[in-house]
């Protein structure tokens, strides 16, 4: 073991069981600052997590990002380290990011903000079966790691959720998020005090507190995307090439980057549709007044053709949803939601 090894700083954090359960995992990276900083303020790139396999492997001559670093757009080894691959490439990082998959890791993280009142975060940490503990970033808050709740699956609106959040903002339950370990461990003083605490914890477990927040998630009121059929080839559209080609040329500089979303990619492809379908209503305006008709279906497998322009494939799109390609059956709900929209405008 060399000085600069990691390892030998936060022993709590490296050789801690359920961190080591999640090790092998390849979803772990760094967080760090996107894009130019400006002279004046150095804190202006925002921060997320990178592509820490182009960082290490270094540009290539295709690149085109800002700065010397770039986001991570997958999750899975095309950006992202196993743990100790990691800790070895970049051993003095003053942070380790890994996207927790709740479900496939079998924990979830409990995020609690620095302006959380002292009784609740007390409580917290007081909830039996904290596997791993940290301070945050701000040293004022703390990252608890612990094993799913065992009813996980008794709210399934609140199991499909990325995070669920108290109504204050003041902690939150990760459970499709990445989570950004400082491995500070809890300073003695503070777990002496929580230890002396005499009074009943707010929350007897892990069940208990999932529970309390997970009864308050309620569905999406998002309209089904099989509103909107396809049929499993395209159809003869009128000037399909044409609609296809102006709604590229008239959305490309308004799309947002993965950043944006902290590299949920779902949420930006969903966006690029968003924008592709806006860009693409000048084009239908004109034909329509030719004469041309485009039903709703129609309209889905165009936004599907001007997607597969400008959004990189990746495993998920080989799912079929509904009996269609995935990105056609996101085409199509975008489409059933604009068009309900409209129709209760």
């Amino acid at each position: 073991m060399t000085p600069a090894d990691p390892r030998a700083w936060f022993p709590g954090f490296y050789d801690n069981p359920a961190i080591r359960a999640l090790a092998t995992a390849c979803r772990w990276t760094i967080s760090g600052r996107l894009g130019e900083l400006d002279a004046d303020d150095g804190d202006s790139g925002r921060k997320a997590p990178i592509d820490v396999r182009h960082l290490v492997n270094g540009c290539n001559p295709g690149c085109r990002h800002i700065g010397p670093l770039r986001g991570a757009f997958a999750l899975d080894d095309t950006c992202l380290l196993t743990l100790d691959e990691l800790t070895a490439a970049l051993p003095n990082a003053a942070n380790a990011a890994y996207y927790l998959q709740s479900q496939i890791d079998g924990l979830v993280v409990i995020d609690i903000e620095s302006d959380c009142p002292l009784w609740i975060a007390t409580d917290l940490l007081r909830i039996p079966g904290i596997l791993y503990s940290e301070l945050s970033m701000s040293e004022r808050g703390f990252h608890l790691v612990l094993p799913i709740p065992q009813n996980f699956h008794d709210f399934p609106v609140a199991a499909g959720k990325r995070v669920l959040q108290e109504e204050h903002g003041w902690y939150e339950i990760l459970l499709d998020h990445w989570c950004t370990f400082t491995r500070t461990p809890v300073p003695d003083r503070i777990v002496d005090h929580v230890a002396a605490v005499a009074r009943p914890a707010q929350f007897a477990s892990v069940e208990e507190l999932y529970a309390e927040l997970a009864a308050k998630v309620r569905p999406s009121a998002s309209i089904s995307a099989t509103a909107v059929g396809t049929g499993s080839e395209m159809p003869d559209i009128a000037h399909a090439d044409r609609i296809v080609e102006q709604t590229l040329a008239a959305s490309r500089d308004r799309m947002r980057s993965p950043e944006y979303f902290g590299h949920d990619l779902s949420r930006w492809e969903f966006s690029v549709l968003g924008t592709l379908y806006h860009g693409m209503q000048t084009s239908l305006r004109t034909y329509r007044t030719l004469g041309m008709e485009y039903s709703a279906g129609d309209q889905a497998w165009l936004l599907y053709r001007a997607a597969l322009d400008v959004i990189p494939s990746r495993k998920k799109h080989g799912q079929l949803r509904n009996g269609r390609p995935f990105l056609l059956d996101r085409a199509a709900a975008l489409v059933a939601e604009r068009e309900a929209a409209e129709a209760r405008t």
